[in-house]
């Protein structure tokens, strides 16, 4: 059955080397799809618009063409409101994107040729999502849907960064942004509630709510989530200081340090954190973009969405 395939493109991803290669990934497409129409993005936020109307139109296969952060501006697509506008539509992820961490989680191999075989042969998949209510940079409170992860704390001092050099058209690499923020880091002071039980408040370094399971450019910070469990894994590293963290770090990457005295795993479908008064803002980052701050709260719904891909 030939779907009717909408592919939405960030040009500026993987620092603009996917309009570069663009080309190549369309001929790919050529080869997999025997139809589809594409469209490039050319402000933030506006893969949610073409997603939207895709769908609006008639479109059974959104494929995404960039980093995390275009998957979730998509799949924010997928929605008006809260109304999901058609539940048989399909999401497909072709990764083009500095980490791709979320297509981790759907174990898609590097390599355009292997995305696309994912897309036209694999299994859809009804994962869940997040839905994040959060205060945004001008003050107003938001919300959005998340596939991946989203944190408070470093994480988003890490993004910062990322924004602000990318801005500058200055290179920087996530490892060097994250030492950058662990120099100057100083760990917050927030408040826990999770399905309706509250935790003594602590000083954290970093609270990741994962849905999937690797952030941070291959970081597997909760190697035990799973997509369609109905669950987050609330990942709660306690005040570490920069040596002790750089120490620790390899185990994030091999997703061994869960035993680490300073950090605990809670699994919950309601997450509520709250900074303690006199703490000064705690950024949050969701799917790899920084997009405000805490007071923040978190549900999950159960297989929400239908993606391509092997869980």
């Amino acid at each position: 059955m030939v779907l009717k395939t909408q592919v939405i493109v960030n040009p500026e991803s993987d620092r603009g080397r996917t309009g570069k290669r663009w080309g190549q990934i369309r001929e790919a497409l050529k080869t997999f799809l025997k139809e589809f129409k594409y469209e490039f993005t050319e402000k933030p936020l506006q893969a949610i618009e073409i997603s939207r109307a895709a769908i609006k139109e008639g479109s059974e296969l959104i494929i995404s063409v960039g980093g995390d952060g275009t998957i979730n501006e998509i799949a924010n697509g997928f929605y008006e409101g809260r109304d999901f506008i058609n539940p048989q539509t399909i999401l497909g992820i072709v990764p083009s994107g500095r980490g791709s961490d979320f297509s981790r989680s759907l174990n898609i191999a590097p390599g355009l040729r292997n995305a696309l075989r994912i897309i036209t042969e694999a299994p859809s998949h009804s994962i869940d999502i997040g839905r994040i209510r959060y205060i945004d940079h001008s003050g107003n409170d938001q919300e959005r849907i998340f596939l991946n992860i989203s944190d408070f704390g470093m994480g988003g001092e890490v993004v910062k960064r990322m924004d602000q050099n990318r801005l500058k058209r200055k290179a920087s690499s996530y490892l060097k942004c994250t030492i950058a923020a662990l120099i100057h880091y100083r760990n917050k002071r927030v408040r826990l509630r999770i399905d309706d039980k509250d935790f003594p408040d602590g000083e954290y370094l970093i609270g990741a709510v994962s849905n999937g399971r690797v952030f941070g450019k291959g970081m597997k910070i909760a190697p035990q989530a799973k997509l369609d469990d109905g669950l987050f894994d609330v990942v709660l590293i306690k005040g570490m200081k920069a040596l002790e963290f750089c120490v620790n770090a390899w185990r994030v990457y091999a997703g061994t340090h869960l035993s680490h005295s300073k950090i605990s795993v809670i699994r919950g479908r309601k997450i509520e954190a709250i900074p303690e008064k006199g703490e000064e803002d705690v950024l949050i980052e969701v799917d790899g973009e920084q997009v405000g701050r805490l007071p923040a709260t978190y549900d999950i719904v159960h297989k929400r969405i239908l993606v391509k891909g092997y869980l």
